[in-house]
């Protein structure tokens, strides 16, 4: 971690209080024994390679955790300050937390975050190795390991919306044979989203692949959406902020997706940070019994 913070061994020598050999031996050993190079050494000191720049990362994440675990922080130094490491699931889940996290930073401004997303195996190992704090994501991804705390936060009714003007606007009834009609943008590889979406073009002898725009960037699906025919998903709570009303109509009765339950997942045997805590509360207390935000809505 020292030669990483100064980049040459000869500093990390003097910052830690040993003789640069041993430094060099202590290096060496470790990188024999992970099977790769952490550093790649120049004439002008060393620069971390990709695979030492990942083991840096952690490294760093499991001294900060042992440092929490064992008290070795400043008992008088906040508690809520220092990375707090937030896992999204999907990503496209962001709006979920915009306001809560800006509320925790405004009130704790020794809070540094750090996010991750993904599918919901990626969060479980994640969560599982320790490498972010707290997930959020559906309860589904998370209720049945036994090693995590899941609890539930809201329940968040998605619906397929459309441009205005959108062809599909003058038919009498919206079924979900009639979005098969259409291309879809939908969360990238996010449970059940796609899952579902791509069941309904197969059921109807499309291939899915040829239909369905994955990304978890809310501004490109919008516009997808607006420029072309194409379907996406949209928050219920989100359609009637003016944004939404201006350009586009949600299609609430095609039966496409039952309500998501979302819920936080934290590692069962350790104690949840100060500033987590604080997180999933102020989640919890902006999302439950229903929004109170126009915040840009989601795909997801």
């Amino acid at each position: 971690m020292a030669v990483a913070r100064v980049g040459s061994f000869s500093g990390a020598s003097k910052a830690v209080g040993v003789t640069q050999s041993a430094i060099t031996k202590s290096v060496a050993d470790l990188e024999q024994q992970l099977g790769f190079a952490i550093f790649n050494r120049t004439s002008r000191g060393v620069a971390m390679t990709p695979e030492g720049r990942d083991f840096i990362d952690r490294a760093a994440r499991l001294l900060a955790d042992a440092a929490d675990l064992f008290g070795e922080r400043d008992r008088g130094a906040d508690p809520f300050a220092g990375q707090l490491r937030i896992g999204l699931f999907p990503g496209s889940i962001d709006w979920l937390m915009t306001g809560p996290a800006i509320a925790l930073l405004k009130r704790h401004a020794g809070v540094r975050f750090e996010t991750v997303s993904g599918n919901s195996e990626r969060a479980v190992q994640l969560l599982s190795r320790g490498d972010i704090d707290v997930a959020f994501g559906l309860e589904a991804a998370f209720s049945g390991w036994p090693q995590f705390k899941c609890d539930r936060i809201a329940t968040i009714e998605i619906l397929p919306f459309v441009r205005r003007e959108h062809p599909i606007l003058t038919r009498h009834s919206i079924d979900k044979r009639a979005l098969t009609q259409f291309d879809f943008v939908v969360p990238s590889s996010s449970e059940p989203y796609t899952p579902i979406i791509q069941q309904l073009y197969e059921q109807d002898g499309q291939r899915p692949e040829d239909r369905v725009h994955m990304t978890d960037y809310f501004p490109l699906a919008r516009q997808i959406v607006a420029a072309t025919d194409t379907v996406g998903l949209v928050a219920k709570a989100f359609t009637a902020g003016r944004w939404f009303r201006d350009g586009f109509v949600a299609l609430p009765d095609t039966g496409l997706l039952e309500p998501l339950v979302l819920a936080y997942a934290a590692r069962a045997r350790w104690p949840i940070k100060p500033a987590a805590r604080d997180l999933i509360a102020r989640v919890r207390e902006a999302w439950t019994p229903a929004p109170r935000s126009e915040a840009p809505a989601t795909n997801g």
